[in-house]
């Protein structure tokens, strides 16, 4: 080997010694290894209490959905067949499934935008009157959010009866019956559900502007900016978070209003005029006992929200990023 020749080194060696230079990758030490387990632990029971009511019963669901399941296989009398997805093409063959799938998409985006925006005009009095009236509006909030679904609807179809209804004499409307025409019917159904749900986006708001910095609102107050200006230029931007909670909470909560419908239509309306896919599938699969097309709504139903779950997240996941 001559002089000008490279010495051979072999990897991860240097120098003569051949002495190694890459980093040592320590082990975690065993404590640290079982305190990674630790929050898992502390999870687990709340993991196995929705696993069974929750994996469990959605994977029944989707099982039934691919099946022929009528009553003739519930009593027994008759073996399930294994129908693949000719329950889903069944249903979405079907132009009344379109009809109520359009109407339960339209139905919630109006009870989601005058909850919104009932809640949040509420909030807002809320932080320019005395102390007495805010307690006042509070318990009465809380009071209707507090109160169950059937007895609020059983209380709003005694409040418009044709009969004996105070509001029908107060507008001079005679015999008029609000569930007789199919909007008029909505439109009663829309009035309590917002009546129930704008308690929850007026206290969530309500907490989010108390957080607002007072400095903020007065700098902007002396600016010359009108209250609406505030609110859309300062407040909005900042209350982002919350009102993206409290928006998908409430596209989740009224896209699946059933009870409400269920009760002051009399099961749907008029030859099902006033039908949301909650009481179609429930009239599927337990009135006319094809609980197969019950179970594939169901399915659709849960795809849905799934769908509108996941964006609710990036959304979230976004805004933290941006902060």
């Amino acid at each position: 080997m001559t002089a000008n020749s490279t010495a051979y080194k072999a990897p991860g060696t240097s120098g003569a010694g051949g002495t190694s230079t890459r980093p040592l990758r320590r082990r975690p030490a065993p404590s640290a290894r079982r305190s990674g387990w630790t929050p898992w632990l502390y999870l687990l029971p709340a993991l196995v209490l929705l696993g069974g009511l929750l994996v469990y019963p959605i994977y029944q669901l989707g099982l039934i959905s691919f099946l022929e399941y009528t009553q003739a296989q519930v009593s027994g009398g008759e073996p399930t067949t294994f129908q693949g997805f000719g329950n889903y093409a069944t249903l979405f063959g079907d132009s009344q499934f379109w009809q109520v799938l359009l109407a339960t998409v339209v139905f919630a985006a109006a009870c989601v935008l005058a909850t919104l925006l009932v809640g949040c005009a509420l909030a807002v009095l809320l932080t320019r009157i005395r102390a007495v009236p805010r307690l006042v509006l509070m318990l009465a909030a809380l009071g209707a959010w507090a109160t169950p679904a059937i007895t609020g609807s059983t209380v709003w179809m005694f409040l418009f009866d044709p009969d004996f209804g105070p509001v029908n004499r107060v507008l001079g409307l005679g015999d008029f019956s609000w569930t007789y025409g199919r909007y008029s019917a909505f439109a009663l159904v829309l009035l309590e559900v917002l009546w129930c749900s704008f308690p929850f986006v007026m206290v969530t708001v309500y907490a989010g502007i108390r957080a607002i910095p007072t400095e903020v609102l007065e700098a902007a107050a002396l600016d010359g900016a009108s209250q609406w200006r505030i609110w859309r230029s300062v407040m909005a931007p900042m209350l982002r978070p919350i009102l993206v909670v409290v928006t998908i909470q409430s596209i989740i909560w009224d896209f699946k209003v059933f009870t409400q419908i269920y009760v002051m239509t009399a099961g749907g309306g008029i030859a099902g005029q006033n039908l949301v896919l909650n009481v179609y599938a429930y009239q599927k699969a337990f009135a006319s006992s094809q609980y197969s097309l019950g179970s594939a709504i169901g399915v659709v139903m849960l795809v849905i929200l799934l769908a509108v779950t996941l964006v609710y997240l990036r959304l979230v996941r976004r805004q933290g990023e941006e902060l």
